[in-house]
């Protein structure tokens, strides 16, 4: 039996995270939950999984989830950064998903490895705003990080066995979203109802937006250098609009192989909960015949600027990947509440960078600050636009 804290549970990550334990009752048991400020679909999950500790976002929201469970046995409930730092480095845990959406996950990420936690990563911006020191904390602890995006667990399963073959590069795949074929004009006149509605995965709203924005797989790209240790150069994106082909690997004899799948994230979450077993699950299988036609095309950096922006930030390296990320969230916000257009994500995020001159990360700290520097700066920059 196999103890998991989730931290994120209300997310759509969490809750899938969570349908596939529910279908190996045998296999997994929930000790710990974290989640914001969803709590009448918290309480459902506590009433279901019976976690031993939960914490929320605030003293409030945990007062009011203790009389939502009165009458009922209740677990110790927790709240604020305390709450998450005691979910991510619960003695009982055996891995710690970490699924919490956005720059808030980095602490309870690092507080888990810290601990001695394996981690099952959703929660890409770990990565992008510390990798350095999250790899190395990870190697001195022997800890095991196990992508979920769907392309960094297709690279992990690509690459388990091929280290004395020589790699080219490492291909991520990205669907292009709902604006593929959208004109800059078109493009300035997004909505984020429009946004909202992507093609291929259903998604929480940042990651949707980021998806349609491309700065998802810019940011994919950032964490893909930490995880497998490969230098930017050697790390290329393709489009693919069917989302069936999720990674590939090129290898120096001029081959290419693939890691195909239909677009559903049990598959991930699933392999990364069992690793390193690999059990069968009740996922419908991949049919080539139905799917038919499969395309890639490179993508056009003139309409999606967000994805250069990472590779730039990734190539001055240090502490440019979180002041990206920071004015990317910033500008999201942003967008979501309708202050900004579609194309004035990229543009902010871009004007942040632009001031922005990268320091030495010589502790989490130097990250926070950056961090901290770029939401500031992108903020006054959408009130210039307001």
């Amino acid at each position: 039996m196999k103890h998991i804290s989730l931290l994120g549970s209300t997310g759509s990550i969490g809750v899938t995270t969570l349908k596939v334990i529910r279908d190996f009752p045998d296999r997994f048991t929930v000790c710990a939950l974290a989640a914001g400020t969803n709590l009448t679909l918290l309480r459902k999950q506590i009433e279901e999984f019976k976690p031993r500790i939960v914490s929320v976002l605030n003293q409030s929201l945990a007062r009011e989830l203790k009389k939502m469970l009165s009458g009922t046995p209740t677990p110790e409930i927790i709240s604020g950064k305390e709450g998450l730092a005691a979910t991510a480095s619960l003695a009982e845990a055996d891995l710690v998903v970490s699924a919490i959406v956005g720059a808030s996950g980095l602490i309870p990420t690092l507080t888990a490895i810290k601990h001695g936690k394996h981690v099952a990563l959703a929660n890409k911006e770990t990565l992008v705003m510390a990798g350095k020191i999250i790899m190395g904390e990870a190697r001195k602890r022997k800890v095991k990080i196990i992508p979920v995006d769907s392309e960094h667990s297709a690279l992990f399963q690509l690459l388990r066995g091929q280290r004395n073959r020589k790699i080219t590069a490492i291909i991520l795949t990205a669907s292009g979203g709902p604006f593929l074929k959208y004109t800059l004009k078109q493009l300035s006149e997004v909505n984020p109802d429009d946004a909202l509605k992507h093609p291929n995965w259903k998604m929480g709203k940042k990651v949707t937006i980021d998806s349609s924005s491309l700065m998802n797989k810019g940011l994919e790209v950032i964490e893909a250098r930490w995880l497998f240790n490969m230098p930017l150069e050697k790390i290329k994106v393709y489009i693919h609009p069917q989302s069936i082909v999720h990674a590939l690997v090129e290898y120096n004899d001029g081959s290419v192989v693939a890691h195909l799948s239909n677009p559903d994230m049990r598959g991930p979450i699933a392999f990364a909960l069992f690793y390193p077993e690999h059990i069968a699950h009740h996922l419908t299988p991949l049919n080539l015949a139905e799917v038919k036609t499969l395309q890639f095309m490179s993508p056009d950096s003139r309409r999606f600027r967000c994805l250069q922006l990472a590779y730039r930030a990734l190539e001055e390296g240090e502490t440019m990947p979180a002041v990206l990320n920071a004015a990317n969230e910033v500008a999201v916000t942003a967008f979501l509440n309708r202050r900004i257009g579609f194309t004035d994500i990229p543009r902010v995020t871009e004007k942040t960078m632009d001031l922005f001159y990268p320091t030495r990360i010589t502790s989490i700290e130097d990250v926070l600050r950056a961090d901290g520097w770029a939401r500031h700066k992108a903020g006054e920059f959408i009130s210039r636009l307001n």
